[in-house]
């Protein structure tokens, strides 16, 4: 026997698992199919940028997170805790004013107090949702969170500004994300300052992997998993890798294909897509670090843009400024970059012809979909020394797809 576990794939649910398992003193070898560890995590330097690929944060609110990683050696650089919510009448700045007291000014101008019963009904609504939400997200009944809303009457600016910005996070904008699902990310949100570590978000998961004492197989893309003489075998390109149990944490369309016909049959998430343009320009179109949503209904493709090296300045080896731009695969076709630019340009308020694309990142299985019961946690346990992990199976974020794999590793160790 080789190892006493194999990992497949060194996303971010893989490499937690394996530290779990050889924190526990097992022998343990992640076989990883890319060139490089992190799975959709990664970073690409081009140009003298740092472009990750698709737009994320890191949220070091979230408990696995603060558990497993060293955030002060990511050096982690914070946005504003809020948004820019663009609308014919200007820009509106809604922000935490206790996390950012600076913005409590232009937070209270924005039109987020109520002038009118319909206003103050309207917010008083989204309040009677979020704050018990807040207090105990998993009490929400397994609904969308937008059918929620809606039950509670909430509207108004508040709503228009939770949903345009969730629609960023969550990679939709009809509400049919699992109310406890997004009630338990506005909890984490409200709780730490999501950012972008120094050298990129590609620094988490290499992190991980740095951690480990045996090191990342790279270039082993893992064909089969199958019994062999009371183990495991996993067929690799190069040979086979034996062991006594396996920890599967590849895309969710990958894992039935390395389970074979005689393997477990097992549901297939829907993934949700995304892609971001990153641009450059003599000069930023604003110095601050916040991140700027659309308040109007679909004016165009953009979700969300920012400045990120009013955030993260070390994402310019230059110092010129990098802007991203993120749309959503809508199931529409691919946007152009004449659409992009033009709805840019009035989410900015000036043109933005000047701007050069330094690269564009398609993602198209970005993130798993959590309506109302996709998303919930499963048992890692497969049976037969096979166990499974991944944000499709633990949580459609950073925090369930660590926490997916340090639970396949519990389960696991407990077998």
């Amino acid at each position: 026997m080789d190892v006493d576990v194999i990992v497949i794939g060194a996303g971010l649910a893989g490499l937690t698992a394996a530290r779990h398992l050889e924190a526990a003193g097992q022998r343990v070898q992640v076989l990883e199919a890319g060139a490089e560890v992190g799975g959709r995590v990664a970073t690409d330097r081009v140009d003298g940028f740092l472009c990750d690929r698709g737009f994320q944060v890191l949220n070091p609110a979230y408990p696995r997170v603060r558990r497993e990683v060293d955030l002060d050696a990511l050096d982690l650089q914070t946005f504003t805790p809020g948004v820019d919510l663009v609308s014919p009448e200007g820009v509106a700045r809604l922000a935490d004013p206790v996390r950012s007291p600076g913005d409590l000014p232009a937070t209270l101008r924005s039109g987020i107090v109520p002038t009118d019963a319909t206003a103050l009904r309207q917010l008083t609504g989204l309040a009677r949702w979020v704050l018990p939400a807040l207090a105990s997200p998993g009490g929400q009944s397994e609904v969308p969170w937008g059918e929620r809303l809606d039950a509670v009457g909430a509207g108004g600016l508040g709503r228009r500004a939770l949903e345009r910005f969730l629609a960023g996070v969550l990679l939709e904008e009809d509400g049919s994300t699992s109310a406890p699902a997004v009630a338990q990310l506005l909890r984490w949100f409200l709780l730490g300052t999501p950012g972008l570590p120094a050298a990129g978000m590609g620094a988490l998961p290499a992190q991980l992997a740095g951690g480990l004492r045996q090191p990342v197989a790279l270039g082993q893309a893992a064909h089969r998993v199958v019994a062999r003489d009371g183990a495991l075998a996993v067929e690799t390109a190069d040979g086979t890798h034996v062991a006594r149990q396996v920890v599967v944490t590849v895309a969710p369309q990958q894992v039935q294909g390395l389970l074979g016909p005689d393997g477990p049959v097992l549901p297939v998430a829907r993934m949700k897509g995304v892609t971001t343009w990153w641009f450059t320009a003599p000069e930023p179109p604003t110095a601050d670090p916040v991140l700027r949503v659309d308040g109007t209904a679909r004016r165009g493709p953009v979700v969300n843009t920012a400045v990120v090296t009013a955030a993260a300045p070390s994402y310019s080896a230059t110092g010129a400024p990098l802007m991203e731009a993120s749309v959503l695969h809508r199931g529409e076709g691919p946007v152009d970059e004449a659409g992009v630019r033009e709805h840019l340009s009035v989410l900015w308020g000036r043109p933005v012809d000047g701007w050069e694309v330094v690269t564009r990142h398609d993602v198209p299985d970005a993130l798993p979909d959590a309506a109302p019961g996709a998303g919930t946690p499963r048992d890692p346990a497969l049976g037969g020394g096979l166990f499974l992990g991944g944000d499709h199976w633990g949580g459609a974020s950073i925090q369930g797809a660590m926490q997916s794999g340090a639970r396949a590793a519990e389960a696991a160790l407990r077998a």
